[in-house]
């Protein structure tokens, strides 16, 4: 990515790669980049920009890892602070992610208002280890309840999980109040749940394509399977989880089906 340097990041954090006239850059990268996302902009934003947007990012270092193209400063009144989307959680600042994409580092970013402290040995809802002494970057509560203590991690991942429609507090299962919160201090709730994303089921989709014989005989290696002929791959007809080229295991020409031992 062009903007958070990074090769691998978390896509719950930075979204999806975007890639354009060589240009690879996250989803969220670009829309927490300052100034980049505005919301009149109805047909996107224009390449250009974001062009510009990276040549300007080069000039500035994230004050988390110290390395440049930090394209995100706190909106803070007088900040200057500036850092990558994947080094935010890091140094306990917070990313908004709905329009108009604000960030702030840990001296700027808001804190939860509601008068709450956790009893002796509270633990979080989700994960069960015992959470912090009071209200925390990591440790957070339910507004509504006053009572359902969590952990910013364990709560992001579930609202990953359950979508916009359905995440709500664990405890006492609030909605509207408990999403507001949750996204001012930053926690990411996707429209659909991870089990309805397009990439969710994408691996059953996917066929068994190579020879599990031990020794192949292909000259072109055990994923080179052809349409047909002794290195046609025929799958295990019981569970299609095993393949073999006809010549590996000695099979005819007209043989159609053929049977993993182990199946």
């Amino acid at each position: 990515c062009k903007l958070c340097r990074r090769v691998e990041a978390d896509p719950d954090i930075c979204g999806r790669k975007c890639e354009h006239q060589g240009i690879c850059a996250h989803e969220f990268c670009l829309f927490f980049a300052n100034g980049l996302y505005r919301e009149d902009m109805r047909d996107g934003v224009p390449f250009e920009h974001v062009r510009r947007k990276i040549k300007q990012a080069k000039q500035k270092n994230c004050f988390v890892c110290g390395k440049r193209r930090a394209s995100i400063t706190c909106r803070g009144m007088g900040c200057d602070r500036s850092f990558h989307l994947p080094c935010a959680a890091e140094a306990g600042c917070i990313t908004q992610y709905f329009p108009q994409y604000r960030s702030f580092c840990w001296e700027h970013r808001p804190e939860q208002t509601v008068e709450a402290t956790p009893e002796e040995n509270t633990v979080c809802i989700i994960c069960l280890v015992p959470v912090e002494e009071k209200k925390t970057y990591g440790t957070m509560v339910c507004p509504a309840c006053k009572r359902t203590w969590f952990h910013r991690h364990c709560i992001q991942n579930q609202a990953i999980q359950a979508g916009h429609r359905c995440f709500c507090c664990p405890g006492c299962h609030n909605e509207y109040r408990f999403r507001a919160e949750m996204l001012t201090m930053g926690i990411r709730i996707p429209r659909l749940p991870a089990w309805e994303s397009p990439r969710a089921y994408s691996a059953l989709s996917e066929r068994h394509s190579y020879c599990d014989g031990g020794w192949s005989l292909c000259p072109g290696g055990t994923e080179q399977p052809e349409a047909e002929g002794p290195w046609q791959l025929l799958l295990s007809s019981s569970c299609t989880a095993e393949g073999t080229h006809r010549r590996c295991s000695a099979l005819l020409d007209s043989t159609e089906s053929w049977e993993y031992d182990g199946c």
